[in-house]
Protein backbone atom coordinates (compact mmCIF):
# COMPACT_ATOMS: atom_id res chain seq x y z
CA UNK A 1 0.00 0.00 0.00
CA UNK A 2 1.58 3.21 -0.37
CA UNK A 3 -0.58 6.75 0.64
CA UNK A 4 -0.90 9.40 -1.94
CA UNK A 5 -1.03 13.69 -1.31
CA UNK A 6 -4.50 14.42 -0.99
CA UNK A 7 -4.98 17.31 -3.26
CA UNK A 8 -7.48 19.19 -2.84
CA UNK A 9 -9.71 19.96 -6.07
CA UNK A 10 -9.03 23.53 -6.63
CA UNK A 11 -5.20 22.71 -6.32
CA UNK A 12 -5.44 20.17 -8.76
CA UNK A 13 -7.56 22.04 -11.50
CA UNK A 14 -4.40 25.00 -10.89
CA UNK A 15 -1.82 22.38 -11.35
CA UNK A 16 -3.85 21.10 -13.85
CA UNK A 17 -4.25 24.41 -15.86
CA UNK A 18 -0.43 25.35 -15.49
CA UNK A 19 0.88 21.95 -17.31
CA UNK A 20 -1.88 22.18 -20.10
CA UNK A 21 0.84 23.63 -21.91
CA UNK A 22 3.53 20.59 -22.08
CA UNK A 23 0.74 17.96 -22.65
CA UNK A 24 -0.82 19.67 -25.79
CA UNK A 25 2.28 19.04 -27.86
CA UNK A 26 1.61 15.06 -26.85
CA UNK A 27 -1.08 15.05 -29.05
CA UNK A 28 -0.23 11.74 -31.46
CA UNK A 29 -2.11 10.70 -34.66
CA UNK A 30 -3.28 7.05 -33.36
CA UNK A 31 -5.73 7.97 -30.19
CA UNK A 32 -9.19 7.16 -31.25
CA UNK A 33 -10.86 10.57 -32.44
CA UNK A 34 -14.18 11.72 -33.02
CA UNK A 35 -14.84 12.83 -36.49
CA UNK A 36 -18.47 14.57 -36.71
CA UNK A 37 -20.49 11.57 -35.47
CA UNK A 38 -18.49 8.86 -36.23
CA UNK A 39 -14.92 7.36 -34.92
CA UNK A 40 -11.47 7.22 -36.72
CA UNK A 41 -8.23 5.54 -35.51
CA UNK A 42 -5.07 6.36 -37.92
CA UNK A 43 -6.91 8.26 -39.90
CA UNK A 44 -9.82 5.80 -40.79
CA UNK A 45 -13.35 5.33 -39.38
CA UNK A 46 -13.12 3.34 -36.43
CA UNK A 47 -16.30 0.60 -35.65
CA UNK A 48 -15.51 -2.43 -33.46
CA UNK A 49 -17.31 -5.38 -31.72
CA UNK A 50 -16.29 -5.21 -27.91
CA UNK A 51 -17.00 -6.93 -24.90
CA UNK A 52 -16.68 -5.96 -21.16
CA UNK A 53 -13.51 -6.97 -18.98
CA UNK A 54 -13.99 -5.24 -16.01
CA UNK A 55 -12.60 -7.49 -13.94
CA UNK A 56 -9.14 -7.54 -16.00
CA UNK A 57 -6.92 -5.73 -13.49
CA UNK A 58 -7.95 -8.27 -11.21
CA UNK A 59 -6.46 -11.20 -12.67
CA UNK A 60 -3.67 -9.35 -13.97
CA UNK A 61 -2.48 -8.28 -10.94
CA UNK A 62 0.64 -9.42 -9.09
CA UNK A 63 -1.28 -10.36 -5.98
CA UNK A 64 -3.91 -12.89 -4.17
CA UNK A 65 -6.55 -12.08 -6.85
CA UNK A 66 -3.92 -12.12 -10.12
CA UNK A 67 -3.65 -14.77 -12.71
CA UNK A 68 -2.02 -13.46 -15.51
CA UNK A 69 -1.59 -16.48 -17.45
CA UNK A 70 -5.32 -16.77 -17.51
CA UNK A 71 -5.31 -12.96 -18.45
CA UNK A 72 -2.85 -13.00 -21.49
CA UNK A 73 -5.18 -16.68 -22.75
CA UNK A 74 -8.73 -14.16 -22.63
CA UNK A 75 -6.93 -11.61 -24.72
CA UNK A 76 -5.99 -14.06 -26.93
CA UNK A 77 -8.98 -16.16 -27.44
CA UNK A 78 -10.76 -12.45 -27.72
CA UNK A 79 -7.94 -11.20 -30.25
CA UNK A 80 -8.94 -14.58 -32.41
CA UNK A 81 -12.83 -13.58 -32.20
CA UNK A 82 -12.41 -10.55 -33.17
CA UNK A 83 -13.38 -8.33 -30.06
CA UNK A 84 -11.03 -6.00 -29.98
CA UNK A 85 -12.47 -3.17 -27.74
CA UNK A 86 -12.82 -3.67 -23.85
CA UNK A 87 -14.69 -2.04 -21.40
CA UNK A 88 -12.38 -2.43 -17.74
CA UNK A 89 -13.12 -1.06 -14.50
CA UNK A 90 -10.32 1.34 -13.25
CA UNK A 91 -11.68 2.25 -9.90
CA UNK A 92 -12.90 -0.16 -7.33
CA UNK A 93 -13.50 1.41 -3.18
CA UNK A 94 -13.46 -1.15 -0.20
CA UNK A 95 -17.25 -0.81 0.46
CA UNK A 96 -19.07 -1.16 3.60
CA UNK A 97 -21.33 -3.32 1.44
CA UNK A 98 -21.16 -7.20 1.92
CA UNK A 99 -21.84 -7.94 -1.66
CA UNK A 100 -19.16 -5.41 -3.25
CA UNK A 101 -15.56 -6.55 -4.52
CA UNK A 102 -13.14 -7.26 -2.64
CA UNK A 103 -10.06 -6.59 -2.23
CA UNK A 104 -10.70 -3.01 -3.50
CA UNK A 105 -7.99 -0.33 -5.42
CA UNK A 106 -8.87 2.17 -3.04
CA UNK A 107 -9.04 0.86 0.75
CA UNK A 108 -9.53 4.71 2.02
CA UNK A 109 -9.32 8.06 0.44
CA UNK A 110 -5.63 8.15 -0.90
CA UNK A 111 -5.16 4.67 -0.20
CA UNK A 112 -4.09 2.44 -2.87
CA UNK A 113 -4.15 -1.02 -3.79
CA UNK A 114 -0.94 -1.20 -5.26
CA UNK A 115 -1.23 -5.04 -6.48
CA UNK A 116 -4.69 -3.84 -8.35
CA UNK A 117 -3.05 -0.83 -10.06
CA UNK A 118 -0.16 -2.78 -11.50
CA UNK A 119 -2.68 -5.20 -12.63
CA UNK A 120 -4.23 -2.16 -14.54
CA UNK A 121 -0.73 -1.61 -15.53
CA UNK A 122 -0.46 -5.20 -16.56
CA UNK A 123 -3.75 -5.36 -18.62
CA UNK A 124 -3.18 -2.18 -20.68
CA UNK A 125 0.48 -3.08 -21.76
CA UNK A 126 -0.84 -6.69 -22.74
CA UNK A 127 -3.97 -5.08 -24.77
CA UNK A 128 -1.17 -2.68 -26.62
CA UNK A 129 0.69 -5.44 -27.52
CA UNK A 130 -2.60 -6.99 -29.28
CA UNK A 131 -3.97 -3.37 -30.61
CA UNK A 132 -6.84 -3.29 -28.67
CA UNK A 133 -8.41 -0.56 -26.80
CA UNK A 134 -10.14 0.14 -23.28
CA UNK A 135 -13.08 1.96 -22.46
CA UNK A 136 -12.50 2.80 -18.64
CA UNK A 137 -15.01 3.86 -15.81
CA UNK A 138 -13.50 5.89 -12.95
CA UNK A 139 -16.23 5.34 -10.38
CA UNK A 140 -19.94 3.69 -10.56
CA UNK A 141 -23.26 4.64 -9.25
CA UNK A 142 -24.00 0.86 -8.16
CA UNK A 143 -22.58 -0.92 -5.09
CA UNK A 144 -20.89 -3.53 -6.46
CA UNK A 145 -17.58 -1.77 -6.79
CA UNK A 146 -17.89 0.73 -4.08
CA UNK A 147 -18.04 4.24 -6.21
CA UNK A 148 -20.77 7.08 -5.05
CA UNK A 149 -22.04 5.00 -2.28
CA UNK A 150 -18.64 4.62 -0.49
CA UNK A 151 -17.93 8.10 -1.26
CA UNK A 152 -20.70 9.54 0.53
CA UNK A 153 -19.93 7.10 2.98
CA UNK A 154 -16.46 8.41 3.76
CA UNK A 155 -17.02 12.02 3.26
CA UNK A 156 -20.06 11.68 5.86
CA UNK A 157 -18.07 9.70 8.42
CA UNK A 158 -20.70 6.62 7.68
CA UNK A 159 -24.18 6.32 7.47
CA UNK A 160 -24.53 4.46 4.08
CA UNK A 161 -27.81 2.72 2.90
CA UNK A 162 -27.09 -0.58 2.15
CA UNK A 163 -29.46 -1.86 -0.79
CA UNK A 164 -29.92 -5.74 0.78
CA UNK A 165 -31.29 -4.35 3.91
CA UNK A 166 -32.96 -0.87 2.84
CA UNK A 167 -33.84 -1.69 -0.86
CA UNK A 168 -32.90 -0.74 -4.20
CA UNK A 169 -35.23 2.44 -4.31
CA UNK A 170 -33.43 4.17 -0.95
CA UNK A 171 -30.00 2.95 -2.10
CA UNK A 172 -29.98 4.50 -5.40
CA UNK A 173 -31.31 8.20 -3.31
CA UNK A 174 -28.44 8.18 -1.31
CA UNK A 175 -25.74 6.95 -4.07
CA UNK A 176 -27.05 10.13 -6.15
CA UNK A 177 -26.51 12.71 -3.42
CA UNK A 178 -22.76 12.24 -3.81
CA UNK A 179 -23.69 14.74 -6.94
CA UNK A 180 -24.26 17.50 -3.90
CA UNK A 181 -21.78 16.02 -1.76
CA UNK A 182 -18.98 18.36 -2.08
CA UNK A 183 -16.41 16.46 0.31
CA UNK A 184 -17.22 13.28 -1.34
CA UNK A 185 -16.51 14.47 -4.55
CA UNK A 186 -13.14 15.93 -3.93
CA UNK A 187 -12.05 12.49 -2.44
CA UNK A 188 -13.26 11.24 -6.22
CA UNK A 189 -11.53 14.06 -8.20
CA UNK A 190 -7.90 13.27 -5.61
CA UNK A 191 -8.52 9.32 -6.77
CA UNK A 192 -8.96 10.50 -11.01
CA UNK A 193 -6.34 12.82 -10.28
CA UNK A 194 -3.83 9.84 -8.98
CA UNK A 195 -5.38 7.67 -12.13
CA UNK A 196 -5.29 9.79 -15.50
CA UNK A 197 -1.68 10.96 -13.93
CA UNK A 198 -0.25 7.26 -12.95
CA UNK A 199 2.55 5.86 -15.09
CA UNK A 200 2.65 2.11 -16.35
CA UNK A 201 5.63 0.20 -15.11
CA UNK A 202 5.66 -1.96 -17.98
CA UNK A 203 5.71 0.33 -21.10
CA UNK A 204 6.32 3.47 -19.51
CA UNK A 205 3.10 5.25 -21.06
CA UNK A 206 1.72 7.84 -18.32
CA UNK A 207 -2.07 6.73 -18.85
CA UNK A 208 -2.97 10.72 -19.87
CA UNK A 209 -0.79 9.36 -22.98
CA UNK A 210 -1.43 5.87 -23.50
CA UNK A 211 -2.97 5.17 -27.10
CA UNK A 212 -4.42 2.18 -25.81
CA UNK A 213 -6.75 4.08 -23.68
CA UNK A 214 -10.26 4.87 -25.60
CA UNK A 215 -12.09 6.95 -23.45
CA UNK A 216 -12.68 7.17 -20.00
CA UNK A 217 -15.97 7.01 -18.24
CA UNK A 218 -17.46 9.34 -16.16
CA UNK A 219 -19.37 6.25 -14.04
CA UNK A 220 -21.09 3.01 -14.72
CA UNK A 221 -24.87 3.72 -15.13
CA UNK A 222 -25.07 7.56 -13.62
CA UNK A 223 -28.68 8.35 -13.08
CA UNK A 224 -29.78 11.42 -11.23
CA UNK A 225 -31.98 9.46 -8.64
CA UNK A 226 -35.37 8.45 -8.97
CA UNK A 227 -36.88 11.57 -9.22
CA UNK A 228 -35.84 14.83 -10.43
CA UNK A 229 -34.73 16.54 -7.04
CA UNK A 230 -31.39 16.45 -8.24
CA UNK A 231 -31.25 17.22 -11.68
CA UNK A 232 -29.52 19.95 -11.54
CA UNK A 233 -26.44 18.86 -9.54
CA UNK A 234 -26.73 15.97 -11.76
CA UNK A 235 -26.37 18.49 -14.62
CA UNK A 236 -23.63 19.84 -13.40
CA UNK A 237 -21.66 16.98 -11.92
CA UNK A 238 -21.44 15.49 -15.70
CA UNK A 239 -20.40 19.03 -17.14
CA UNK A 240 -17.68 19.49 -14.46
CA UNK A 241 -16.59 16.32 -14.55
CA UNK A 242 -16.10 15.82 -18.18
CA UNK A 243 -14.26 18.90 -18.63
CA UNK A 244 -12.18 18.28 -15.54
CA UNK A 245 -11.04 15.32 -16.96
CA UNK A 246 -10.19 16.68 -20.60
CA UNK A 247 -8.55 19.34 -18.10
CA UNK A 248 -6.08 16.81 -17.23
CA UNK A 249 -6.07 14.97 -20.04
CA UNK A 250 -5.95 16.50 -23.54
CA UNK A 251 -6.03 12.98 -25.40
CA UNK A 252 -8.41 11.12 -24.91
CA UNK A 253 -11.93 11.21 -24.83
CA UNK A 254 -14.77 11.61 -22.18
CA UNK A 255 -18.23 9.56 -22.22
CA UNK A 256 -21.11 9.38 -20.15
CA UNK A 257 -21.37 5.73 -19.38
CA UNK A 258 -25.33 5.73 -18.97
CA UNK A 259 -27.93 3.50 -19.75
CA UNK A 260 -29.72 6.06 -22.04
CA UNK A 261 -33.28 7.30 -21.24
CA UNK A 262 -33.91 4.53 -18.55
CA UNK A 263 -31.19 6.21 -17.02
CA UNK A 264 -32.42 9.49 -17.33
CA UNK A 265 -36.20 9.00 -15.68
CA UNK A 266 -36.97 7.74 -19.33
CA UNK A 267 -37.57 11.42 -20.31
CA UNK A 268 -35.85 12.37 -23.70
CA UNK A 269 -35.30 15.82 -22.50
CA UNK A 270 -33.44 15.02 -19.49
CA UNK A 271 -31.42 12.73 -21.92
CA UNK A 272 -30.64 15.36 -24.08
CA UNK A 273 -30.21 18.19 -21.36
CA UNK A 274 -27.45 15.74 -19.61
CA UNK A 275 -25.53 14.73 -21.88
CA UNK A 276 -25.47 18.02 -24.83
CA UNK A 277 -22.44 19.38 -23.01
CA UNK A 278 -19.38 19.96 -25.06
CA UNK A 279 -17.09 18.36 -22.92
CA UNK A 280 -18.59 14.59 -24.07
CA UNK A 281 -17.03 13.36 -26.69
CA UNK A 282 -19.56 10.81 -27.47
CA UNK A 283 -22.50 8.94 -25.70
CA UNK A 284 -23.23 5.36 -24.40
CA UNK A 285 -26.30 3.22 -23.69
CA UNK A 286 -27.36 0.22 -22.00
CA UNK A 287 -30.03 -2.90 -22.92
CA UNK A 288 -31.48 -5.25 -19.66
CA UNK A 289 -34.16 -7.01 -21.07
CA UNK A 290 -34.26 -9.29 -17.91
CA UNK A 291 -33.71 -6.48 -15.53
CA UNK A 292 -36.37 -4.02 -17.21
CA UNK A 293 -39.34 -7.21 -17.25
CA UNK A 294 -38.77 -7.72 -20.37
CA UNK A 295 -37.58 -10.85 -20.35
CA UNK A 296 -38.38 -13.75 -18.09
CA UNK A 297 -35.70 -16.75 -19.44
CA UNK A 298 -38.18 -19.23 -17.47
CA UNK A 299 -41.27 -18.10 -20.02
CA UNK A 300 -39.15 -17.51 -23.57
CA UNK A 301 -42.21 -18.24 -25.81
CA UNK A 302 -44.12 -16.07 -23.52
CA UNK A 303 -41.84 -12.90 -23.35
CA UNK A 304 -38.96 -13.07 -26.36
CA UNK A 305 -41.29 -11.58 -28.74
CA UNK A 306 -41.80 -8.73 -26.51
CA UNK A 307 -38.07 -8.41 -25.52
CA UNK A 308 -36.76 -8.29 -29.60
CA UNK A 309 -39.88 -5.87 -30.37
CA UNK A 310 -38.52 -3.52 -26.84
CA UNK A 311 -34.81 -4.04 -28.24
CA UNK A 312 -35.52 -2.79 -31.32
CA UNK A 313 -37.26 0.67 -30.40
CA UNK A 314 -34.99 1.28 -27.86
CA UNK A 315 -31.84 0.78 -30.07
CA UNK A 316 -33.43 3.12 -32.44
CA UNK A 317 -34.31 6.06 -30.07
CA UNK A 318 -30.54 6.36 -28.36
CA UNK A 319 -29.84 6.47 -31.90
CA UNK A 320 -32.00 9.21 -32.85
CA UNK A 321 -31.09 11.33 -29.69
CA UNK A 322 -27.13 10.74 -31.07
CA UNK A 323 -28.20 12.13 -33.74
CA UNK A 324 -29.68 14.90 -32.29
CA UNK A 325 -26.79 15.82 -30.37
CA UNK A 326 -24.74 15.21 -33.01
CA UNK A 327 -22.53 12.75 -31.42
CA UNK A 328 -21.75 9.31 -31.79
CA UNK A 329 -22.94 6.82 -29.48
CA UNK A 330 -21.93 3.22 -28.54
CA UNK A 331 -24.01 0.25 -26.82
CA UNK A 332 -21.41 -0.63 -24.15
CA UNK A 333 -23.53 -3.58 -22.04
CA UNK A 334 -26.28 -5.81 -22.83
CA UNK A 335 -26.42 -9.41 -21.80
CA UNK A 336 -29.16 -11.93 -21.39
CA UNK A 337 -29.90 -14.81 -19.59
CA UNK A 338 -29.27 -18.29 -20.45
CA UNK A 339 -32.29 -20.87 -20.98
CA UNK A 340 -34.11 -20.96 -18.14
CA UNK A 341 -31.98 -18.99 -16.29
CA UNK A 342 -29.28 -21.65 -16.20
CA UNK A 343 -25.70 -20.30 -15.08
CA UNK A 344 -23.50 -23.51 -16.00
CA UNK A 345 -21.52 -24.09 -18.76
CA UNK A 346 -23.17 -26.53 -21.64
CA UNK A 347 -26.34 -25.15 -20.41
CA UNK A 348 -28.34 -24.09 -23.40
CA UNK A 349 -28.53 -20.58 -25.34
CA UNK A 350 -30.55 -20.73 -27.87
CA UNK A 351 -33.07 -17.07 -26.75
CA UNK A 352 -29.03 -15.36 -26.29
CA UNK A 353 -27.98 -16.49 -29.20
CA UNK A 354 -31.09 -15.12 -31.39
CA UNK A 355 -31.23 -11.61 -29.23
CA UNK A 356 -27.18 -11.32 -30.04
CA UNK A 357 -28.09 -12.25 -33.60
CA UNK A 358 -30.63 -9.33 -33.42
CA UNK A 359 -29.04 -6.97 -31.93
CA UNK A 360 -25.73 -7.16 -34.08
CA UNK A 361 -28.07 -7.20 -37.20
CA UNK A 362 -29.60 -3.68 -35.82
CA UNK A 363 -25.98 -2.48 -35.03
CA UNK A 364 -24.71 -3.07 -38.50
CA UNK A 365 -27.46 -2.05 -40.48
CA UNK A 366 -27.58 1.54 -39.15
CA UNK A 367 -24.39 1.82 -39.05
CA UNK A 368 -23.79 0.64 -42.23
CA UNK A 369 -26.62 3.26 -43.24
CA UNK A 370 -24.65 6.02 -41.55
CA UNK A 371 -26.27 6.37 -38.12
CA UNK A 372 -24.08 7.43 -35.45
CA UNK A 373 -23.67 3.95 -33.81
CA UNK A 374 -20.03 2.69 -33.87
CA UNK A 375 -20.29 -0.43 -32.00
CA UNK A 376 -20.80 -2.61 -28.80
CA UNK A 377 -20.03 -4.08 -26.09
CA UNK A 378 -21.67 -7.35 -24.93
CA UNK A 379 -22.28 -8.10 -21.37
CA UNK A 380 -20.01 -10.16 -20.58
CA UNK A 381 -17.05 -12.29 -21.16
CA UNK A 382 -16.56 -14.69 -18.71
CA UNK A 383 -13.72 -16.47 -20.75
CA UNK A 384 -12.08 -19.94 -19.12
CA UNK A 385 -13.94 -18.75 -15.44
CA UNK A 386 -16.71 -21.25 -14.46
CA UNK A 387 -18.88 -20.84 -11.01
CA UNK A 388 -17.55 -22.36 -8.05
CA UNK A 389 -20.75 -23.50 -5.47
CA UNK A 390 -23.89 -24.92 -6.21
CA UNK A 391 -25.86 -21.29 -5.08
CA UNK A 392 -23.56 -19.81 -7.52
CA UNK A 393 -22.55 -16.85 -5.32
CA UNK A 394 -19.59 -15.23 -5.88
CA UNK A 395 -16.48 -15.05 -2.90
CA UNK A 396 -13.58 -13.79 -2.24
CA UNK A 397 -10.93 -16.08 -3.82
CA UNK A 398 -13.36 -17.24 -6.75
CA UNK A 399 -12.25 -16.95 -10.34
CA UNK A 400 -13.61 -13.77 -11.56
CA UNK A 401 -16.70 -14.33 -14.39
CA UNK A 402 -18.51 -11.71 -16.49
CA UNK A 403 -20.75 -11.00 -13.90
CA UNK A 404 -20.19 -9.05 -10.46
CA UNK A 405 -20.06 -10.04 -7.41
CA UNK A 406 -23.68 -9.03 -6.31
CA UNK A 407 -25.24 -11.22 -9.31
CA UNK A 408 -25.47 -15.05 -9.79
CA UNK A 409 -21.98 -16.10 -11.38
CA UNK A 410 -22.96 -17.44 -14.94
CA UNK A 411 -26.04 -15.15 -15.28
CA UNK A 412 -24.88 -12.72 -17.95
CA UNK A 413 -21.60 -14.59 -18.47
CA UNK A 414 -20.30 -16.29 -22.22
CA UNK A 415 -18.00 -18.82 -21.59
CA UNK A 416 -14.91 -19.87 -23.79
CA UNK A 417 -17.10 -22.97 -24.84
CA UNK A 418 -20.16 -21.36 -25.50
CA UNK A 419 -19.50 -22.22 -29.12
CA UNK A 420 -22.94 -21.03 -31.03
CA UNK A 421 -22.57 -17.80 -29.45
CA UNK A 422 -18.78 -17.44 -30.11
CA UNK A 423 -19.65 -18.12 -33.74
CA UNK A 424 -21.87 -15.08 -33.36
CA UNK A 425 -19.25 -12.48 -31.83
CA UNK A 426 -16.98 -13.85 -34.83
CA UNK A 427 -19.35 -12.83 -37.47
CA UNK A 428 -20.30 -9.10 -36.26
CA UNK A 429 -16.72 -8.81 -35.69
CA UNK A 430 -15.68 -9.63 -39.44
CA UNK A 431 -18.88 -7.13 -40.50
CA UNK A 432 -17.81 -4.48 -38.69
CA UNK A 433 -14.29 -4.84 -39.85
CA UNK A 434 -15.53 -5.22 -43.47
CA UNK A 435 -17.59 -1.86 -42.48
CA UNK A 436 -13.89 -0.21 -41.42
CA UNK A 437 -12.54 -0.50 -44.69
CA UNK A 438 -15.78 0.14 -46.77
CA UNK A 439 -15.86 3.48 -45.06
CA UNK A 440 -12.19 3.68 -45.79
CA UNK A 441 -12.49 3.76 -48.92
CA UNK A 442 -15.18 5.75 -49.44
CA UNK A 443 -13.42 8.40 -47.92
CA UNK A 444 -10.67 8.14 -49.88
CA UNK A 445 -12.69 8.50 -53.24
CA UNK A 446 -14.36 11.45 -52.08
CA UNK A 447 -11.34 13.22 -51.43
CA UNK A 448 -9.95 11.75 -54.81
CA UNK A 449 -12.85 13.79 -56.48
CA UNK A 450 -12.43 16.64 -54.29
CA UNK A 451 -8.77 16.98 -55.46
CA UNK A 452 -9.46 16.95 -59.25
Amino acid sequence: MRRVFRFTLLFILAVSVSSCSTLFFWQQPHFIKVSGTHFEYKGKPYYFTGTNLWYGCYIGSDGSTGDRARLMRELDDLKSIGITNLRILGASDLSYITNSLKPAIQDSPGVYDEHLFDGLDFLLSEMHKRDMHAVIFVTNYWEWSGGMAQYNDWANGGGGVNPSTAGYGPFMDYSATFYKNEKAQTLFYNFVYSLVNRKNRYDGYYYRDDPTIMAWELANEPRPGRNADLLPEYYHWIDSTAHYLHIIDPNHLVTNGSEGTVGTLQDTTIFLTAFRTKYLDYLTFHLWPKNWSWFDAKNIAGTYPRTEENAVKYIDLQIHLASELGKPITMEEFGLPRDNEEYDPGTPTTARDNYFKKVFGVVYDSAAAGAPIAGTNFWGWGGEGRPQHPDHKWRPGDPFLGDPPQEPQGLNSVYNSDTSTISILRQNASEMKALDEKESLLKKNELAKASK
